[in-house]
């Protein structure tokens, strides 16, 4: 098994930045991927962004590239998303999911395996 924690979110200001935090315990021995997906009030899970567990393979949702960039810590075994110039669309909740499987890219919840509790992301115009 394996347990995931995010925490970082809060209230901000649009264009304000924010770094989201994963923390993964457990099995983490056999993950290779990690992402970040964020829902919306009323709205489905989004994927926002995709890591190789190698730390060698991104990817981004068209909405947040250039603004959000996803990293590991290695020594930690967390997995980090700097979110700058926020936008008011940007307010969600941010879960943390990892799986077994690779396809940092694949953006289909029901794809990943293991989930956080979520960290709320406000951000004010």
């Amino acid at each position: 098994q394996v347990q995931l924690v995010e925490s970082g979110g809060g209230l901000v200001q649009a264009g304000d930045s924010l770094r989201l935090s994963c923390a993964a315990s457990g099995r983490t021995f056999s993950l290779n991927a990690v992402a970040w997906f964020r829902q919306a009030t009323g709205k489905e899970r989004e994927y926002v962004s995709g890591l190789s567990w190698s730390g060698f393979h991104r990817w981004y949702a068209d909405s947040v590239k250039d603004r959000f960039t996803i990293s590991r810590d290695n020594a930690k075994n967390t997995v980090y998303l700097q979110m700058d110039s926020l936008k008011p669309e940007d307010t969600a909740i941010y879960y943390c999911a990892a799986r077994m499987s690779f396809g940092v890219a694949d953006s289909t919840p029901n794809s990943w395996t293991y989930w956080g509790q979520g960290t709320q992301v406000i951000v004010s115009s």
